[in-house]
């Protein structure tokens, strides 16, 4: 059991916390989830100085120094709180803990002991630790020896550490690549990632038992939003439903390997070619999660972003994809929404691409989010819709 000796004079922040989440949630946490929660405290595991969204699209930092009440006030909040910046980017952070309510919920670790009154041994490998609060959840729910922590950053893996340590929690910490896992202390009944992904890697499945759980944060290059929990199968494979909830940082990859050399764009020098388009840019990237988490699905590799400075029209959406160098643009020029401009080059004719992925959202009923599932293969990976039977999107 961890020791929290200043435990009783934070129960009601822990409290307040808990009430937060079961708002989120809509419904109160299961009593072992509570538990854990007022048996690890949020504020060991924050450092002194931690920054907030200042509802301008920008951070404030908030000292524990200067104010105490304030970054305590914070700690028990139910939002995301970021740790640490580098080149002027959030690059750590101590998660939402109604997400993270919701992933160790899907993971299947609230359930109560068994009718005997003994607690099944659930052994947990955890993809990112963080400031190690997440951790420190685990062991109360699992045991320290049955969870194993790593972070690529040894840093944080040390701070972690302590932060576990000064919560009386000793998991295993692990400075290693999470792409990787932690292939000593395999198999697992359990792999939670605290960084969203594009794909699975292949270790994280092999590493986890049959009908074990893998819950994971999702991203693509144009929506970084869902998170994924999957179910183990016999044969190595695994499947699993999309849940509308998480948006969270990227899994970094070591340094080693953002020095490969890109191969050269193959379609930088093509021939650009002009028509127009019906399809509104809002209704693809104008904040339809829906919409837009379908075509990250199904469009690999395509980002956008949107320019207003005037300079090429109106309002200009540029969609990008490096591998091939290709490109699309779709301009409004400020009067007629009804018919845009498209520029497109490249070997992939993007937007074409874009229009038929949202014209096939459309025909299938346009799903939400909850709708969506992927099955992992030997022979690859499927993305469907309601069941395996409508597949919308193969590698």
């Amino acid at each position: 059991m961890p020791i929290t000796p200043d435990a009783p004079a934070t129960d009601p922040l822990v409290d307040g916390l808990l009430a937060a989440v079961a708002e989120q949630l809509g419904r109160p946490l299961p009593a072992r989830l509570q538990d854990a929660f007022h048996r690890v405290p949020r504020h060991r595991f924050l450092p002194d100085r931690i920054w907030l969204r200042d509802g301008s699209g920008g951070y404030r930092p908030v000292d524990r120094a200067t104010e105490p009440d304030g970054w305590l006030a914070a700690a028990y909040s139910d939002q995301p709180l970021v740790t640490r910046f580098t080149d002027n980017l959030p690059s750590s952070s101590a998660s939402m803990p109604s997400m993270v309510a919701r992933m160790l919920l899907l993971a299947g670790l609230a359930e109560p002991p068994t009718p005997d009154g003994a607690r099944a041994r659930v052994r947990v490998l955890e993809l990112g630790a963080g400031t190690g609060f997440n951790a420190g959840l685990l062991c109360t729910l699992v045991g320290d020896e049955q969870v194993t922590t790593i972070d690529l950053d040894p840093t944080l893996a040390t701070n972690a550490q302590e932060n576990l340590k000064t919560a009386g929690c000793a998991p295993m910490v692990v400075a290693a690549d999470g792409a990787r896992g932690w292939p000593p202390n395999a198999p697992y009944d359990v792999v939670l990632a605290t960084f969203s992904v594009d794909r699975i890697p292949s270790a994280w499945l092999t590493q986890l038992r049959p009908g074990g759980r893998l819950v994971t944060p999702w991203t693509s290059a144009w929506c970084s939003y869902g998170t994924l929990a999957l179910t183990a199968a016999e044969d190595g494979g695994a499947q699993g439903r999309f849940h509308a909830f998480a948006s969270f940082m990227q899994m970094a990859r070591p340094d080693t390997e953002s020095d490969q050399p890109l191969a050269a764009p193959e379609g930088a020098a093509s021939a650009a070619a002009y028509s127009s388009t019906g399809l509104s840019p809002w209704a693809v990237a104008g904040g339809d999660l829906d919409a837009e988490f379908h075509i990250g699905l199904t469009v690999s590799g395509a980002s956008f972003c949107w320019d207003t400075s005037g300079e090429h029209a109106h309002t200009r959406l540029r969609v990008d994809e490096p591998t091939t160098g290709s490109w699309a643009a779709v301009d409004y020029d400020g009067r007629t929404a009804a018919d845009f401009a498209v520029t497109q080059a490249g070997s992939r004719q993007l937007w074409d691409e874009i229009t038929a992925a949202y014209r096939r959202w459309e025909e299938i009923g346009r799903p939400s989010v909850d709708r969506y599932g992927l099955t992992v293969t030997a022979g690859g990976t499927a993305v469907w819709v309601d069941s395996p039977a409508i597949t919308v999107a193969a590698r």
